[in-house]
């Protein structure tokens, strides 16, 4: 792999340098010429990693999205409750997506810029993602941890839909730390599958 001068791997260069542009002055207003002048590199070395501008958008999301899938794994392996595991997988779902926001949220305004295959390609890895956060979810419900009238699917888009939001209102400056928007939205997430507590069996007087 491509290092350069300082040691740092070519392709990461051009790819922090990609998103600071793109939040910056927006990927469609963001050239290839600016970008390997702002990385220090040629067209040739760019083009060698990556073929068109494109790709480096469509990168910028998907290296967030293996880390968050890897992160995911390694929770649901864990020898806990179910409960615990899905509490672990949603703060931090929202913790990485916070500590990469810029990525995130340029992905996500530019997403329809990019071709139907590429977009097709992107929906189908965060769709496999989506799916395996709710398996935790069906099989909280399978043990009776969780509520079963809640179709799991609706609970994982609501969750996520609410994630994907973040851009447009959390600041690093802001009252709440990334840690503990995680928190809170976990117990969010937890409250809202939690089963309602059993009636009352004594008459009311």
């Amino acid at each position: 792999m491509g290092r350069t001068g300082d040691g740092e791997a070519l392709p990461q260069r051009l790819l922090a340098v990609a998103t600071r542009l793109f939040a910056e002055k927006g990927f469609e207003k963001t050239s290839v010429q600016e970008i390997v002048e702002a990385a220090g590199v040629t067209k040739g070395a760019m083009y060698h990693y990556f073929a068109a501008k494109d790709d480096l958008l469509q990168e910028i999301y998907q290296r967030l999205l293996r880390m968050q899938r890897e992160r995911l794994e390694a929770i649901m392996a864990r020898d806990q409750p179910v409960a615990l595991r899905l509490r672990a997988a949603a703060a931090d779902v929202v913790v990485t997506a916070i500590a990469n926001l810029d990525d995130a949220t340029i992905f996500l305004q530019s997403m329809h810029l990019l071709s139907a295959d590429r977009r097709r390609a992107v929906r189908a890895a965060r769709r496999e993602y989506h799916e395996r956060f709710r398996e935790l979810v069906e099989e909280g419900q399978r043990a009776g941890t969780f509520r079963a009238d809640v179709p799991a699917d609706l609970a994982v888009d609501y969750f996520f839909g609410a994630v994907h939001h973040l851009g447009a209102w959390f600041r690093g400056d802001g009252r709440l730390t990334g840690e503990q928007v995680g928190a809170h939205f976990a117990d969010l997430l937890l409250s809202s599958l939690r089963p309602d507590p059993p009636a009352d069996p004594r008459p009311s007087r």
